[in-house]
């Protein structure tokens, strides 16, 4: 789904869905509350999220790993796969298809393996097996079948908790307060506009968004997404100096009909634009198509990498 625009204010909606936000958020709390933790044998970082949609937990994940590896480590990811087919499989982005095991795994993989099981236990299970000496997940902070070392908090420094319910009401998966108790550390991606530092004691964080400036003839843009916040490739796209003409959102995790992308082939082509989407829906491209799409490639810039590290390091002991 795209982000309903009202999770970031308090209007009839919220006042409507305030009840039903309640019930999601004692169903989570339960959830956690009733299911012992696995521990896996191999340090395990959480890069989770409190709101529904794009944080920039995915490029955060990335960072990390790549953090990791600098330390001689052999990190692999694990993931339960959203929206893919396929379980209790370490990805292969030569044979398997966004359907199979989701579009951020095939993403991730271009980094490091991706252990794909709805059951984080059994995916740490085949990382060990398969080498790995430590985990990262993307996402699961709310999945209390593994246990955690590290638990990190993805913000928006923009957004922030929007207008503080809990889904449908607003963006929360559980209540802020609730939330944080089980964190090690927040991220906050931008500036803390949201006055987050100002809710927690936890160490924060600060990192920025950083767009590779793409090679391309013509400035005149058509952008496409389907990811929770379309509007941040939009911006992104104008921070490096292209004019976005025309735009079209898709629901977050959208897998692509052909006639979806021919479409806005055509339409692009009869107004001379230059078609950009992000790397997550890149993936989702069938190779046929690719050479009409370009993609904006993104990544993380710490502001304060050399504390972020010694903060992972003192807590894993590495």
């Amino acid at each position: 789904m795209k982000t309903p625009t009202f999770w970031n204010k308090k209007n009839i909606f919220y006042y409507i869905l305030l009840p039903l936000g309640w019930l999601y958020c004692f169903a989570t709390i339960l959830r956690i509350k009733l299911k012992k933790p696995y521990k896996s044998g191999l340090p395990v970082i959480c890069i989770g999220n409190l709101t529904a949609g794009g944080t920039g937990k995915t490029p955060v994940s990335i960072a990390i790993v790549q953090m990791l590896k600098k330390y001689g480590k052999n990190p692999f990811f694990i993931s339960r796969g959203y929206g893919g087919k396929l379980s209790g499989v370490v990805v292969n982005k030569q044979i398997h298809t966004p359907d199979e095991v989701g579009d951020e795994p095939l993403l991730l993989s271009e980094v490091a393996p991706v252990c794909i099981n709805a059951d984080r236990a059994k995916a740490a299970k085949q990382a060990l097996d398969n080498g790995a000496d430590i985990l990262v997940m993307d996402d699961g902070f709310q999945n209390p079948s593994l246990y955690k070392d590290i638990s990190f908090l993805v913000f928006s420094g923009k957004f922030g908790i929007g207008n503080g319910a809990v889904i449908p009401a607003g963006p929360l998966r559980e209540t802020f307060a609730g939330g944080i108790k089980r964190a090690d550390a927040l991220i906050v991606i931008g500036d803390d506009k949201t006055n987050l530092s100002h809710k927690t004691d936890l160490p924060i964080f600060f990192a920025d968004i950083t767009e590779d400036k793409p090679k391309v003839t013509n400035s005149k843009v058509y952008a496409f997404a389907g990811i929770g916040y379309p509007e941040k490739l939009y911006q992104s796209l104008k921070n490096v100096g292209l004019d976005v003409v025309r735009t079209k959102d898709f629901p977050d995790h959208h897998f692509y009909t052909k006639e979806d992308l021919m479409s806005i082939i055509d339409e692009a082509k009869k107004e001379n634009l230059a078609i950009f989407t992000t790397s997550k829906d890149y993936v989702k491209i069938p190779s046929d198509i690719k050479q009409h799409i370009n993609v904006l490639n993104i990544k993380i810039m710490w502001r304060d990498e050399k504390s972020l590290e010694k903060f992972i390091k003192n807590k894993l002991g590495l």
